[in-house]
C-alpha cells in the first residue's frame, strides 16, 4: 500500500480564499529523495511546495523546511513559509516563534495575535545596474531603472513609470529568461496611498517554471528597501498587482526584513505516495 501524507493547500498573505498565493504545506518525519519531493510539487502544481519537519530540540531550528517549484527546489520562499508557519499554528504544532532551517539559514516566523504571521528574513542587497537591452521589448514597458539583488535573491528589478504600467504589463515570458538568474520584478509607487498600500509589484519567474507568480514574499526583501530609500519610512506596504492580489507588510530592521500577511488554509487532504 502507498504511503500518506497529510497535505494542505494554503493561501498566503490574504484573509480571503481564493486569493493570494497558494503553497502546498507537507509536514513529514524526515525528508525523502529529493525526486519525491520534487514530483509532489510538480503533482501540487503551485508556485511552490513546502515540506517541512520536526527538529531535535536544543538547536538553533525548531523544523527544517525545502521549497520546491513544479520543475526546482528554490533558496527562498517567502509566501510558502509563510503559509507552514500557518499550518504549524492553526494545527497546534507549534506555538509561539519557529525558527526553521532552510538554504538561506535560519527564518523565524511569529505569530500574533491579529491572526498575523511575521517572517524575519535576510534583506537582499541592491546594486544599481544598466537598464538590459530588450527587457522593454520582454516587459512591454520602459524601465526608468534597474538593480541587481545580487545571489540571496537573484532577480532584476525594474522601477517603471507608474502603478497603471505594472498592472498593464503583458510581458512575452520566454524573452524575460535571458534577463536574470532568477526572475523580473517589476515596480512602481502607488497611485494613492488612501487606498492601503505604498507600492505595487509583479513578479514574473519563467525560468523557475512560473510564468507569473502571485504574491512573492522574497521579493519583498528587495522592494522592502528600495521603496523605505525613497519614500523615507522603515514600515510599509505593498500591494502584488497578479490576478489574485496580495498585500505584504514590511519593516526594515538592520539587515533584516520582517515580513507580515495573514494565510488561510482552503484543502486538507491525504497524499498517497
Amino acid at each position: 500500500m502507498p504511503t500518506s501524507h497529510r497535505i494542505r493547500i494554503v493561501d498566503a498573505f490574504t484573509n480571503r480564499p481564493f486569493a493570494g498565493n497558494p503553497a502546498g504545506v507537507l509536514l513529514l518525519d524526515a525528508f525523502p529523495d529529493d525526486t519525491w519531493l520534487q514530483h509532489v510539487a510538480r503533482e501540487v502544481n503551485h508556485a511552490e511546495t513546502a515540506f517541512a519537519h520536526r527538529l531535535p530540540a536544543g538547536g538553533d531550528a525548531d523544523w527544517a523546511l525545502r521549497w520546491f517549484t513544479p520543475t526546482a527546489e528554490v533558496d527562498l520562499c517567502g509566501h510558502a513559509t509563510l503559509a507552514t508557519a500557518h499550518v504549524l499554528h492553526s494545527t497546534g504544532a507549534a506555538s509561539g516563534p519557529v525558527r526553521f532551517a532552510t538554504r538561506s539559514g535560519v527564518l523565524t516566523a511569529t505569530a500574533h495575535d491579529d491572526g498575523s504571521l511575521a517572517l524575519d528574513f535576510p534583506t537582499a542587497p541592491l546594486t544599481a545596474a544598466d537598464v538590459p537591452d530588450g527587457i522593454a521589448e520582454a516587459l512591454g514597458a520602459e524601465p526608468l531603472s534597474a538593480y541587481d539583488t545580487g545571489r540571496q535573491v537573484g532577480d532584476l528589478l525594474v522601477e517603471l513609470a507608474d502603478e497603471k504600467t505594472v498592472r498593464s504589463l503583458t510581458p512575452d515570458h520566454k524573452a524575460l529568461v535571458r534577463h536574470s538568474e532568477r526572475g523580473i520584478i517589476a515596480t512602481a509607487r502607488a497611485e494613492d496611498p488612501a487606498d492601503g498600500y505604498d507600492f505595487v509589484s509583479r513578479c514574473f519567474f519563467p525560468r523557475l517554471g512560473i510564468d507569473e507568480d502571485p504574491v512573492t514574499g522574497s521579493a519583498h526583501t528587495v522592494l522592502a528597501p528600495f521603496w523605505s530609500e525613497r519614500l523615507g519610512r522603515t514600515e510599509l506596504t505593498g500591494m502584488q498587482a497578479s490576478a489574485r492580489t496580495g498585500l505584504v507588510r514590511t519593516r526594515l530592521h538592520g539587515d533584516r526584513t520582517v515580513l507580515r500577511g495573514r494565510a488561510v488554509t482552503v484543502i486538507e487532504g491525504e497524499l498517497f505516495a
